[in-house]
């Protein structure tokens, strides 16, 4: 067999062994592609993408393709096809013009664009693989027709793949790296550079113990990164640290409920009680279909850490289930509710473990968990939020989070002489604490432009009043999409599949879920002109993302401090219980501005005593995670944990 080269030329190519084949993944580096070629003795400079039969040809998997080079056989059949084609175009005298090969032209440059690829040898023909998938050429494709059979779309396979919805899921649950034999997990850049090997060594112990949690470790990373500082100190909180990342609970159980057919369902229960060096825990509960140990255990482990930057003494925990109440009836959120509570009951209580709402878990579902918890104990004094009067009092913790936020957001403008008012800002979500900081933000006067759900993002360039946000409230009310708004609103721009980062903007609150900022979303921000990230839902930028904000020095206010106002209001209204004290609304207002001041303060003090200086934009994050991780350390080595 041969393959024509960029020079004219001709090399012949020898048959992969399949082990050999099979260790080309092992060995991907950003230039894994050139290399893997030069290895397989391979000279080409062209390889052909886009050769054989489409998605729809059954015997695709198995046809040989043909390279850039076609044989006679080929040319003479695609002679016949193109003449016959010619013929019923209406084509009259010369000779048929023949079809267009769709070839790449490989170069060294697309080692760094293709890093998801590596080079392989199928039926004697070098191919270009998906590290992901493990398939190549028309196999990635949404439609292997093209845009409309546009030729242009055709040449551009592996492009199109890279960038397909299908592929980023599968490259999002693709955890894989062969470094240092750690599996499952590629760390960022600056983890890699800037942590001494004891610290290191911490994280590549958690990598091994739990390689695929991918959530958990990227929250370990952050807080060992931020922690170099004081680990490289003092020794002792090297233990510290390595107790502190291992749970201590984790309670797993089966969820059985009907629905309203009768149909039997099963989902999976958890709760993660995490630490309680500072008190009872206490944490959310979240019902959501990506719920899964990982995502709790960071959740866990960021509450712990949240607590500890307030003045009150609560340990951390979190618990859910896969569970998605969307589109379900009020009767089989009641029953799953009852079967949850069914078995969680026996591991919670006022003084062990107090329940929480988050994502999916608002006062209709704690109301349910409390009624079956309630039967189930006798007891009164409720191991949820507040006890019996604050369960309809979800949307104030809510509220409360939100407006910290903003307070938060208003010292930290206040350190950069400025203020809120009048600035351009991107709000993602919209559910309760996306729309109260909308609220919030609107009435001190800033241009709040956006709010996002899970199909797309909603844009008023004219900026959301309090009229606008009412009829927001409105629609998510009644479950309705975004687009809603538009009907009374027509200037107002909904984007399908879109997230709100490319916008102009000054300020950014992703208020959404985990994860929600990619690189891609980082670039596009820093391009928007955005200064300034104030973080709501907890770890929304990916550990890439991260790294690119922080060479952008791009000011970002991590969540555990941001968001703490809702931890705060709890403690607030757990000591009110205690002494038979009623606040006002003003009352508490007044009390959320001064403890939220109190953490930005905590935080800045605390970094600029470990060298990093107010205008450096690290020191928020780097405050907030050595704050809170020296009160859980000191309580630990207290009472003899480690």
């Amino acid at each position: 067999m041969e393959v024509r080269g960029m020079n004219g030329g001709c090399r012949a190519i020898g048959v992969m062994h399949p082990e050999v084949e099979m260790d080309l993944l092992g060995r991907t580096r950003p230039s894994h592609l050139v290399q893997a070629v030069r290895e397989m003795g391979v000279g080409v400079e062209e390889i052909d993408l886009e050769i054989g039969a489409g998605d729809d040809d059954a015997s695709f998997a198995h046809a040989a393709h043909a390279l850039a080079v076609m044989s006679p056989e080929d040319q003479q059949d695609e002679s016949q096809d193109t003449s016959l084609q010619h013929s019923q175009l209406g084509g009259v005298g010369g000779p048929p013009r023949k079809k267009k090969r769709v070839v790449k032209k490989w170069r060294d440059e697309w080692a760094d664009t293709y890093k998801w690829a590596y080079v392989a040898v199928m039926e004697g023909t070098p191919r270009i693989f998906c590290s992901i998938c493990k398939e190549y050429g028309r196999k990635h494709r949404r439609n292997p027709y093209g845009n409309e059979g546009s030729r242009n779309m055709q040449m551009s396979a592996l492009e199109e793949h890279n960038n397909s919805l299908l592929h980023k899921e599968a490259l999002r649950l693709q955890v894989a790296s062969k470094d240092k034999g750690i599996t499952l997990f590629e760390r960022p850049i600056y983890i890699k550079t800037l942590l001494s090997k004891s610290a290191e060594s911490i994280i590549e112990a958690v990598i091994r113990r739990d390689p695929h949690e991918g959530e958990f470790i990227q929250a370990v990373q952050e807080v060992v990164h931020s922690l170099e500082p004081v680990l490289s100190k003092n020794q002792q909180y090297m233990h510290v640290l390595e107790s502190l990342l291992e749970p201590d609970r984790v309670i797993v159980f089966r969820v059985p409920w009907l629905d309203d057919k009768g149909e039997k369902h099963i989902n999976r229960g958890f709760r993660v009680q995490f630490n309680q060096a500072l008190g009872p825990y206490k944490g959310g509960m979240r019902f959501h279909p990506c719920v899964n140990l990982s995502v709790l255990k960071f959740l866990g482990f960021e509450q712990t850490l949240k607590h500890a930057l307030t003045t009150f003494s609560f340990g951390g925990a979190e618990g859910g289930s896969d569970f998605d109440p969307r589109h379900r009836s009020d009767l089989e959120i009641m029953r799953f509710c009852q079967s949850f509570m069914d078995e969680l009951y026996r591991y919670i209580g006022p003084s062990q473990d107090t329940l929480t709402g988050d994502i999916g878990v608002g006062s209709k579902e704690l109301g349910y968990l409390y009624g079956q918890y309630r039967r189930l104990t006798g007891q009164y004094d409720c191991a949820l939020t507040g006890g019996i009067n604050a369960l309809a009092n979800s949307n104030l913790h809510a509220e409360a989070a939100a407006h910290g936020m903003v307070y938060y957001a208003k010292h930290l403008f206040s350190d950069l002489n400025r203020e809120l008012k009048g600035l351009r800002c991107l709000v993602s979500g919209a559910g309760k604490l996306a729309l109260h900081v909308v609220e919030k933000l609107v009435s001190l006067g800033a241009i709040v432009m956006t709010v996002s759900d899970s199909k797309g993002y909603l844009l008023d360039d004219d900026g959301f009043d309090h009229s606008k946000l009412g009829t927001l409230k409105e629609i998510r009310s009644q479950q309705k999409g975004l687009r809603y708004y538009m009907k009374r609103y027509p200037r107002g721009k909904y984007y399908d599949e879109a997230k709100p980062w490319n916008e102009r903007c000054d300020v950014a609150f992703p208020c959404a879920t985990q994860n929600e900022i990619n690189h891609s979303d980082a670039l596009a921000l820093i391009s928007a002109g955005c200064q300034v990230i104030i973080e709501g839902a907890d770890m929304p930028c990916t550990a890439e993302a991260v790294d690119v904000l922080r060479k952008s020095k791009i000011f970002v206010a991590p969540s555990k401090a941001a968001n703490a106002g809702g931890v705060a209001v709890s403690g607030l209204e757990i000591a009110n219980k205690g002494n038979g004290l009623l606040w006002s609304a003003e009352e508490v207002d007044a009390k959320l501005q001064e403890l939220m001041r109190d953490i930005y303060q905590k935080s800045m003090s605390t970094a600029n005593a470990c060298g990093f200086g107010k205008g450096n934009p690290e020191a928020l994050v780097h405050g907030a995670n050595i704050a809170s991780f020296l009160r859980v350390a000191q309580a630990m080595l207290e009472q003899g944990v480690v």
